[in-house]
């Protein structure tokens, strides 16, 4: 008998050899989690029997002793972690899902860049947004009411007898009776409380809301516009067009069509100050606003917008470059306006350009990217020329409007007067324009009053503590401010340095400075200062745009956010302080930013019926940017760049990445960098340039050394970084950033 079972049981465990191994009871499943932190990528978690999440769903998660918001990640658990040490996924969250495009999105990103997936999450994932609003509350009637009423209470419970709540503010207005009767009405039982439904707070723009007329070029662009988004398969089409040929108009018919798809569009802009009289035009074209994305919102309006952007209520948002991981449905445009702006190139934290992300989160939306611009990238222009994007012209000015006279005045024949610093053409030039009632405005790229102070004793210079960078004076806060760090300190009454009193002296011209003379020499004029600092907000540059197309304003001052897309029909005279400014140093887009700066600030004067006319103070009237301003010759002097930077493959003719090594210490820093630049990688096609000390060689009190690896344009940068950054130990306290294709070189 025991010889029968004992050949049972080995006849069975032959079988069970073939078979597989049945799953042991409490068996249980791992999904992986990405947490919105510099992690190197998502971690298992052990999913509980009564929960079953998938891919996008928002999680909350244990991490060390907190519970943290996390996102389930695609692909498969890496099962590093032991299943006795793994932790249990909390709850799923009751939120819309991340959606696939933008996970997708994430993880381009932070493979694109060399930044850890989950600090790339960060940015798409807003926690603020993911918690629920408090309902807002209001009033309904009890049940009961009592059968002797006054007449204002009559009227109070008269207003609620249709059964829908009204707040204290409603109720008073619809029935005539004080919050305080209400008030009081509620503490007598006669009024409960009830949650209000919520409010859209987003109109729906119409597509065939009556627009501006559009003139043969314009129309012929925004028919080509149209058919492009209405394919609904992804493309990019640059809309190169002169200041004031109306290209605003022009691709908010693709917006239309946009809507008519029932899709969701999105614009970005470079300075959401310029939001403003974009507004404006949008609520022309379509009836109604646009949702706005930025960081000035108050915390309650962007969880409103987030979440309406997610259940597909809103179907355009307008914002800075954050709005592009906002979770839209079903994206069928996306517009950069202003695409060649650095202000779309994100330094801290991620390092990312904001117009090229835009494309790529088209590509992965099947939906149509627009870039429009007067001054385009040369990097846009390589695309256009190699095909990948569609090029569309509007060559004229809209309405019947030219273009600006342009004029350049030589600094080394017609100087300023002593201590001054406009040239007496300019200054004629604006006296005659106040005479005549016309607008006027000067444009100087510098905060403040002045970019150096020194001491006349001993020649010692205000330099940051933090930084190598000049003080900026500030005369109207009286303070000595860095504008790397934000360190400021007040002006002192004698040299830090030797003590000589009243011996600093502000040299060079910011704002504040061009504005004092200006009042000196045009008393009477009405002047508005144009700048970040004197502009915090959209609200602020609102009542600025209000207010000179008002004609309250007869002389605007301004930096560069005056340069960037405002309309001011009465604007006819710009002169700019020093267009040199920009050239000054070994940038090696130093010609391009310049000559698209200067271009854009004069594209400000002339826009409607009257002429406009732009003056340039200049000490190299014969460098090839001021030519080119002078002559009106952009495409040539862009075609000369390019032709200058093919042989040595500089973008966009070639690749390049940055490393910027920081430390607490000059020699930790140096150190780091000997090494990243003795394992530096050799090889056919691509160089490495450093190490050496960066511009800035010491920002927020860390020292800083740079190396650039440069390459041919078919070669990825991204494996090369990977392979060196791999060969070194980062020890310490200190850092290697990395910034792929760099748009700053400080």
């Amino acid at each position: 008998m025991a010889t029968r079972d004992r050949r049972q049981h080995q006849k069975r465990a032959q079988i069970d050899a073939f078979m597989p191994p049945e799953p042991p009871a409490d068996r249980f499943r791992r999904i992986p989690v990405m947490l919105p932190y510099p992690f190197a990528g998502p971690f298992d978690y052990r999913v509980p029997r009564e929960l079953d999440p998938k891919p996008g769903d928002i999680v909350l998660v244990p991490l060390n002793r907190r519970e943290e918001v996390g996102v389930v990640w695609d692909g498969p658990a890496d099962h590093s972690v032991g299943d006795n040490r793994l932790k249990s996924l909390a709850s799923i969250l009751d939120v819309p899902p991340m959606r696939a495009d933008i996970r997708r999105l994430v993880d381009w990103i932070a493979a694109y860049t060399l930044t850890p997936p989950g600090a790339v999450l960060a940015m798409a994932l807003r926690i603020n947004a993911l918690r629920p609003d408090s309902p807002a509350l209001g009033w309904i009637a009890a049940p009961t009411p009592p059968t002797r009423l006054t007449e204002a209470r009559a009227r109070v419970l008269a207003a609620l007898g249709d059964g829908h709540p009204r707040g204290s503010a409603s109720l008073s207005e619809a029935s005539g009776a004080s919050v305080a009767i209400i008030r009081a009405m509620a503490n007598a039982g006669l009024l409960l409380p009830a949650a209000l439904p919520p409010q859209l707070a987003f109109g729906r723009p119409d597509p065939d809301h009556p627009g501006p007329v559009l003139a043969p070029d314009q129309a012929e662009a925004a028919a080509a516009l149209r058919v492009a988004t209405a394919a609904r398969a992804f493309s990019v089409t640059l809309l190169d067009g002169v200041t004031g040929s109306g290209k605003t108009e022009v691709y908010m018919e693709a917006i239309a069509e946009c809507l008519r798809q029932g899709r969701q569009a999105l614009v970005l802009l470079p300075e959401i100050a310029l939001s403003a009289q974009w507004l404006e035009r949008f609520e022309a074209r379509f009836g109604v606003t646009p949702a706005v994305w930025h960081s000035d919102l108050a915390s309650r309006i962007r969880r409103l917008t987030w979440r309406a952007v997610a259940a597909g209520e809103v179907s355009v948002v307008v914002g800075a470059r954050s709005a592009l991981f906002l979770p839209f449905p079903d994206l069928g445009l996306v517009v950069v306006d202003e695409e060649h702006e650095t202000a779309f190139k994100q330094e801290d934290g991620v390092v990312y350009h904001a117009r090229d992300m835009a494309v790529v989160r088209a590509r992965l939306c099947d939906a149509s990217a627009i870039l429009s611009s007067a001054t385009p990238s040369l990097e846009t222009v390589a695309n256009v020329e190699a095909g990948r994007y569609r090029h569309l012209r509007l060559p004229s000015r809209h309405g019947g409007a030219t273009l600006p006279e342009i004029a350049l005045i030589d600094l080394r024949e017609t100087p300023p007067e002593r201590g001054q610093f406009l040239a007496p053409p300019l200054v004629e030039a604006i006296r005659v324009n106040l005479a005549t009632g016309e607008q006027s405005m000067l444009f100087l790229n510098r905060r403040g009053y002045a970019p150096l102070t020194l001491c006349r004793a001993c020649g010692h210079r205000m330099e940051c503590p933090n930084c190598t960078a000049w003080l900026v004076e500030h005369r109207i806060r009286r303070q000595l401010q860095c504008h790397h760090c934000g360190h400021a300190e007040p002006i002192p009454p004698t040299c830090p340095q030797c003590a000589a009193e009243h011996s600093l002296t502000p040299i060079g011209p910011g704002v504040e400075r061009i504005t004092e003379e200006a009042r000196a020499l045009f008393p009477d004029a009405r002047v508005l200062v144009m700048a970040s600092d004197t502009l915090p907000g959209p609200d602020s540059a609102a009542e600025a745009a209000r207010s000179i197309s008002a004609r309250e304003v007869d002389l605007i001052i301004g930096t560069q956010i005056v340069a960037k897309g405002w309309h001011f029909p009465h604007l006819t005279l710009v002169g700019v302080v020093d267009a040199d400014l920009g050239l000054a140093g070994g940038d090696l887009r130093a010609a391009e930013r310049t000559v698209q700066l200067l271009h854009q600030v004069a594209g400000r004067a002339g826009r409607a019926e009257a002429p406009g006319r732009v003056l340039l103070q200049t000490f190299s009237p014969e460098h090839p940017v001021m030519q080119a301003l002078l002559h009106g010759s952009l495409t040539d002097f862009m075609a000369r760049e390019a032709e200058q930077r093919r042989p040595g493959n500089w973008p966009p003719y070639g690749r390049l990445a940055a490393l910027i090594v920081s430390a607490d210490s000059a020699e930790a820093a140096d150190i780091l960098a000997r090494d990243l630049g003795r394992t530096a990688p050799h090889g056919d096609g691509f160089l490495v340039l450093g190490p050496a000390p960066a511009p800035l060689t010491l920002l927020r009190g860390r020292h800083r050394r740079r190396l650039l690896l440069k390459t041919r344009r078919e070669i990825a940068v991204q494996p090369l970084l990977r392979e060196w950054l791999a060969k070194v130990t980062v020890r310490g306290g200190a850092r290697v950033d990395v910034d792929v294709d760099p748009v700053s070189f400080l």
